[in-house]
């Protein structure tokens, strides 16, 4: 597979994902930087395709957050033994979306094979090889990576696919209606596309060259939006390929689904990947294996042998946390640095780098930002679930209850506070 491209796809301001893409108010982290599991998104991916033998990736970035903090963490490619490109900052202005960017971009690089070009808040679970052999096989310009869910789930979220029964994409809808998929498809289930795009990059430059997507060049190309009912609508050979799972992150609620999917077993080349496993579904650092709890002067490993703290099935553990007895940690990714106070209970949530817990918290489906803090006391509980995300230095304050609420960096919710799922 060395001579694949990985095309990474950097834009936008990641608005739905907030307050994940915020360090502070109105500061912005890039999609593809934003924590999972220990590492930036871009990392476990640039790993993950590098696993299947993609050694060259190209970064297609839009605005200084977007280009500067992804180099920042892939740099020239150098400690994960690859090659990284990037677009020029020139280009931003002329850049009239991810289809136009991409295309302009086959051209500077000057790139010619395969290339599969994917986005930056997503992971994958698929074969490469399998999808490069029906692609060449099929004769395919571009073979687009899909997934089958509920109608229900796909509509005004995903771009749905329709293919014949040999797998061509006979017609293609970004982000349907409900209603809209039952008059044309009329199934319980679509194939939603994952944007994954394997490309055959010298026939795609053609396109290019002979002027034909010029009217879209000037307003708007992108690839969902544009760029492939364009294709399709024109008779181009587009293959629909199954792959095995798309693990969405472009909102809270969807980044806490896919982490739990993850702790949980449904992404196996990426657990193994994980480091310090201790258990089939357990990820703890050593160091935070031989810290102490203040409480009972045990350390972690201590406690949970003795049963007085319960962590797994599903729960990674940075380095240097510190977890007081009583507590349960169940389906959860607790980053580095991390205080868990005695009798907490954790159910689904992602604890970023220095966040704070106080005791006898009950915290289910959360997003817990870098060094917020959850002031919950034994005679003052904090309740906080459905899909909350507090955001980085935010504070919670005693006997809060928080359900469905974004709490924005450096925010603070008062005690009592009682906020419906929208």
């Amino acid at each position: 597979m060395s001579d694949i491209v990985g095309i990474a796809l950097a834009g936008g301001l990641g608005v739905r994902a907030r307050p994940l893409t915020l360090t502070t108010p109105g500061s912005i982290r890039s999609k593809a930087t934003v924590p999972f599991l220990g590492k930036p998104l871009i990392d476990w991916q640039v790993r993950a395709l590098s696993a299947q033998g993609i050694g060259e990736f190209c970064v297609v970035a839009k605005g200084r957050e977007n280009r500067f903090q992804v180099r920042e963490v892939l740099n020239y490619g150098e400690s994960l033994n690859v090659r990284v490109r990037y677009s020029r900052p020139r280009h931003d202005r002329i850049n009239a979306g991810s289809g136009e960017s991409t295309l302009r971009n086959l051209e500077y690089w000057d790139l010619n094979g395969l290339a599969l070009v994917f986005p930056t808040d997503s992971i994958f679970e698929f074969d490469l090889n399998a999808m490069v052999d029906a692609h060449l096989g099929s004769g395919a310009i571009l073979t687009v990576g899909s997934v089958r869910c509920p109608a229900e789930v796909a509509a005004r979220k995903y771009g749905v696919l329709t293919p014949d029964q040999d797998g061509w994409a006979t017609r293609f809808m970004e982000k349907p209606s409900l209603d809209n998929i039952r008059t044309t498809i009329g199934t319980p289930t679509v194939c939603v596309n994952a944007g994954l795009y394997l490309i055959d990059v010298a026939r795609f430059r053609e396109i290019f060259a002979m002027g034909g997507l010029i009217s879209m060049l000037a307003s708007r190309l992108d690839w969902g939006s544009d760029l492939l009912p364009w294709l399709i609508a024109h008779g181009a050979p587009v293959l629909n390929w199954p792959i095995e799972r798309l693990g969405d992150l472009g909102t809270p609620r969807d980044y806490l689904r896919t982490m739990r999917e993850v702790l949980t077993g449904d992404y196996p080349d990426l657990t193994r990947m994980l480091p310090d496993r201790i258990s089939d579904s357990v990820w703890i650092h050593e160091s935070s294996l031989a810290r102490l709890d203040p409480i009972s002067g045990n350390t972690l490993a201590e406690n949970i042998s003795t049963g007085a703290v319960h962590i797994g099935p599903g729960v990674r553990i940075g380095r240097d946390v510190e977890i007081g007895p009583g507590t349960k940690i169940v389906a959860s990714d607790i980053a580095d640095g991390v205080d868990i106070r005695e009798g907490c209970h954790l159910d689904g949530v992602a604890c970023m780098d220095g966040s704070m817990i106080g005791p006898y918290a009950r915290v289910a489906d959360t997003y817990l930002g870098t060094m917020a803090s959850v002031e919950s006391t034994a005679l003052a509980p904090v309740h906080i679930d459905g899909y909350t995300a507090i955001g980085d230095e935010a504070t919670v304050g005693p006997d809060t209850i928080l359900s469905g609420q974004i709490v924005p960096p450096r925010g603070v919710v008062g005690a009592r506070s009682m906020v419906a799922v929208s």
